[in-house]
């Protein structure tokens, strides 16, 4: 995407999507009875895999958990008193570092606050978030990084034992994570009998995208050289492009819980997994039936699959055989992801929808509130009747019914991108973001919504979501 060609999407927008429904249990979301997620754990045991990997975005810096924290760092807020009124709870204390601070103190506050954010102390205000301590054991302390590790030995392993995971990280912070791995792999690894595989990848700089003034016009830093961002984590299309193994699992650096949450954790990942295995050997069924030969019995078989399966219908087909053969087997020839999905009980995170696309079919879609026409009351009714939300819990399959992978880069919605505010050198901005890398960065995938406990989602927004249930031992 050139530059002059950004500067129009700041100038005019993305369009609209165009949603028809939210996705529900009724049509859209799987909700499965035991039997059926039995069956489904039961078909990730004996299919064959061409290899499995759990993909982290962890690039992000940790100054947003903290937001609240810097701003009472001088003058103590809710959020500082509540931090320092709790602070024997939270993994990274030590009474070496902090001493006894007391809460009802302003100074002994703010010095909290200060010994947190800055240096000297922890300096966490500038780490990434991947690398913070998140949870205290009897005998150990442990990042998110390292819950990553744990994770990955319970789900997947691979035949040889080993498990593979790909962190995609900023440069500035490849020591900290070569840090925090080298902290725990050995130990980990005799522990949990396995081989950890660990890779960090970065966002290409080449996919950097221009911010602007508020007036659309480009942001000149003080030097007076363009401003050029990270365009979110839509780029990272590109480092999952790069991906050789065929099952991804992918999830967010800080979600993640402590070890005795794991079971529940563990059979909502295996669940995934089994329906998209479940889900990739329907569509290689069909695939090689087309290739020994079509019929109108084979096409209306697969369309009623696409229906009643991926909520993928049509206006109108062609009338010739062959012809809609074609549309029915490019349909089919995609890549594959199956998406958790979380009953809505206020948490953030994308809205699993129905949308009709420009060339009249529907499909399943992760949409941002951004994406949506606030004015139009069509699409804020369909907005009010979603039950559910995803919690960036994805499994993927990547390559097609030949064993070959899947360029991943041809299935990305380019109109399907993101405009936020932003500031600079103490200015605002305009900075525009590629489409999300769950969202329009995989809308030309085949897309299955499947409903997971509430219990395998534990974000860590803001540090004091670190007190809740799910990250204390």
């Amino acid at each position: 995407m050139t530059i002059d060609q950004q500067i129009e999407f700041f100038r005019n927008g993305f369009p609209w999507l165009k949603v028809v429904s939210a996705a529900t249990p009724k049509r859209g979301i799987e909700v499965l009875e035991d039997a059926e997620k039995q069956a489904a754990m039961q078909y990730l045991k004996s299919a064959r895999v061409a290899g499995k990997v759990k993909f982290v975005p962890a690039s992000g810096a940790a100054s947003r958990m903290f937001k609240d924290i810097f701003a009472g760092a001088q003058t103590p807020n809710d959020a500082v008193r509540k931090l320092t009124a709790n602070l024997e709870k939270f993994a990274f204390y030590s009474e070496d570092v902090f001493g006894k601070p007391n809460p009802n103190e302003d100074a002994d506050c703010a010095k909290t606050a200060n010994t947190l954010l800055g240096t000297p102390g922890l300096g966490y205000g500038s780490k990434p978030k991947g690398v913070l301590k998140f949870h205290r054991y009897p005998n150990e302390t442990r990042t998110a990084f390292a819950e990553h590790l744990v994770e990955g030995q319970e789900y997947m392993r691979n035949e040889d034992g080993s498990v593979s995971l790909v962190f995609t990280i900023s440069p500035e912070h490849r020591d900290l994570f070569e840090q925090a791995l080298h902290e725990v792999q050995a130990t980990y690894e005799q522990r949990y009998g396995v081989k950890y595989d660990v890779h960090f990848t970065y966002q290409d700089p080449s996919t950097n995208t221009i911010a602007v003034t508020p007036d659309n016009e480009p942001f000149l830093c003080d030097d007076g050289s363009k401003l050029f961002r990270p365009a979110g984590h839509g780029a990272l299309i590109y480092n999952l492009n790069d991906v050789e193994q065929e099952l991804v699992s992918i999830k967010n650096i800080d979600n993640v819980a402590v070890e005795r949450l794991l079971p529940v954790t563990s059979e909502g990942k295996r669940l995934l997994m089994g329906r998209a295995l479940q889900l990739r050997d329907a569509i290689f069924n069909f695939l090689q039936r087309l290739d020994e030969g079509t019929s109108w019995e084979l096409c209306d078989e697969i369309q009623d699959f696409l229906d009643k399966v991926l909520c993928i219908s049509f206006k109108q087909l062609p009338a010739d055989l062959e012809s809609r053969t074609a549309v029915l087997r490019a349909k089919l020839d995609r890549p594959i992801r199956v998406c958790g999905m979380v009953k809505n009980e206020g948490e953030p995170g994308g809205g699993p929808y129905i949308i009709e696309g420009e060339d009249g079919s529907t499909s399943l879609q992760i949409l941002e509130s951004v994406q949506i026409n606030k004015e139009d009351p069509a699409a804020m009714e369909i907005m009010s009747k979603a039950t559910h939300f995803n919690p960036v819990d994805l499994v993927c399959c990547i390559r097609n019914y030949k064993g070959e992978k899947f360029d991943l880069l041809k299935h990305v919605d380019s109109n399907a991108g993101f405009i936020s505010s932003k500031s600079f050198q103490g200015r605002e901005l305009k900075a525009l973001e590629l489409p999300g890398l769950w969202n329009g960065s995989m809308s030309d995938w085949n897309t299955l919504f499947v409903e997971v406990p509430a219990e395998t989602f534990n974000p860590v927004k803001v540090v004091l979501d670190l007190l809740r249930p799910a990250h204390q031992v």
